[in-house]
């Protein structure tokens, strides 16, 4: 089995953060106090740090170019089995989540053929999505 990653990352906002991570992306909350917030994400932890904007630090990423598209440089996601992404992309579009870049493929014909997009949590994370037809391509090259 996978080892679970861990992630902390800053929001603005607490009660904005829970309702994303939950409604929109069916995560489950673990330990909270009122500064943050562990979720468990597809088994993995996440802990969004709540960082006044008074602090600065900025939340938002630059961008890179990745097969043509600009996408955001500072990202985490989660790769999902194919109807589990076409069912998360059902589910944001239902929330009337904006997609930063909007579902579709990527390296069409090429290894590592895959389905992605970009969402920003209410902080303005960059969070990626992805889907392989053939999970074994995760690292094709």
């Amino acid at each position: 089995m996978p080892c679970p990653f861990h992630i902390s990352f800053p929001v603005a906002d607490l009660t904005a953060a829970r309702d994303f991570y939950l409604r929109c992306l069916g995560a489950q909350e673990g330990r909270a106090t009122e500064d943050w917030v562990d979720f468990n994400l597809g088994g993995h932890q996440l802990s969004a740090h709540r960082v006044p904007p008074e602090a600065g630090g900025g939340l938002a990423s630059s961008a890179g170019e990745v097969d043509g598209e600009a996408v955001p440089v500072r990202h985490f996601g989660l790769v999902l089995p194919w109807a589990e992404w076409e069912a998360l992309v059902v589910r944001l579009r239902a929330a009337g989540v904006r997609f930063r870049r909007e579902p579709g493929l990527r390296f069409v014909g090429g290894p590592g053929e895959q389905a992605t997009f970009f969402v920003d949590d209410p902080s303005g994370n960059a969070l990626e999505f992805k889907a392989f037809r053939d999970p074994a391509s995760l690292f094709a090259r």
